[in-house]
C-alpha cells in the first residue's frame, strides 16, 4: 500500500494575488510536514480524475478565472471521497464566479472589500470552535477586508467586524463576517482563510500563516480518517 502523502496545487488567474508566490509558500509548508507537493500553472491536470483521487489535499490558488465543468466535477468527487480542499483569499473563494457548485463546495464567495487594500482591521478568533484555533489569539492586520456571502453550514473559526470603511453597507447594522471556516463536502474536509491578498501578508502577520498551516493540515488529514473509519461516498452521489 502506498503511504505517500500527496498535495496538488494549481495556481493562476489574476496576477495581483501573486498566485505563484502563494502556491510556493503553501507547498513549502506542506513539504515541511512530509507531504509530496506538485504545483501546476494550468488546469489540465484537473481533467485527470484518477490522479486527483490519489491526493490527500488540493489547494487552489486561482482568482477570477473559469473552470471546465468536468474539472470542477473531478475535484468535487475527489473531495467527496476524502481528499481535503484548502485555500485562502480570492485564490479559493473568488476563483470561479460563474460556477455555483464551486461556491457550494468551498462555502462562500467574495462580493466586496470596502476600501480596498490597506484597511486596518481586527481578526477575532472564535475560541473553542475548532482545534485549529486552539491557543491562537486575536490579531490585527492591514490588508483587504473581505466581505463574503457565506454558506450557513460552515463552522466559523474567526471573524472580523464590519463596517470599518465608510461604504454603502454602513446603513445596515454591524456584522461579524467570517474570516476562516471549515466545512465538509462528502467525506472531505474543506478549510478557507480570507487573509492573503498578497504573499507578504503571511510574513507580516505570523498568526495568519499559523492559521493557514493548521487549516491545510486539518483538511489533508481527512482522507486517512475516512479510510480508517470505512466511510464511503455512495450516499452523497445524486
Amino acid at each position: 500500500m502506498n503511504t505517500e502523502k500527496k498535495v496538488l496545487i494549481f495556481q493562476g488567474g489574476w496576477d495581483g494575488h501573486e498566485p505563484a508566490l502563494v502556491a510556493a509558500r503553501f507547498a513549502e509548508i506542506m513539504r515541511k510536514h512530509g507531504y509530496s507537493c506538485e504545483v501546476h500553472s494550468d488546469q489540465e491536470i484537473l481533467l485527470d480524475e484518477a490522479h486527483l483521487m490519489e491526493m490527500d489535499l488540493i489547494i487552489p490558488c486561482w482568482t477570477m478565472g473559469s473552470i471546465e465543468p468536468k474539472a470542477r466535477e473531478n475535484i468535487s468527487k475527489a473531495v467527496a471521497s476524502g481528499c481535503g480542499l484548502a485555500g485562502c483569499h480570492g485564490g479559493m473563494c473568488d476563483s470561479f464566479r460563474d460556477d455555483t457548485e464551486w461556491q457550494f463546495m468551498t462555502g462562500g464567495q467574495w462580493v466586496s472589500h470596502p476600501g480596498g487594500d490597506g484597511i486596518r482591521y481586527q481578526v477575532n478568533i472564535r475560541r473553542g470552535s475548532s482545534p485549529i484555533v486552539e491557543g491562537l489569539e486575536d490579531f490585527e492586520v492591514c490588508s483587504e477586508q473581505y466581505y463574503l456571502h457565506v454558506d450557513p453550514a460552515v463552522e466559523v473559526l474567526a471573524t472580523t467586524r464590519f463596517p470599518v470603511f465608510p461604504y454603502y453597507h454602513m446603513s445596515n447594522k454591524p456584522v461579524d463576517m467570517p474570516v476562516a471556516w471549515t466545512k465538509y463536502w462528502g467525506n472531505g474536509r474543506v478549510f478557507y482563510n480570507s487573509l492573503g491578498h498578497h504573499d507578504d501578508v503571511f510574513e507580516k502577520y505570523p498568526q495568519a500563516q499559523e492559521l493557514m498551516e493548521r487549516g491545510m493540515l486539518w483538511a489533508a488529514q481527512g482522507k486517512q480518517y475516512a479510510q480508517e473509519h470505512g466511510l464511503t461516498t455512495g450516499k452523497f452521489e445524486s
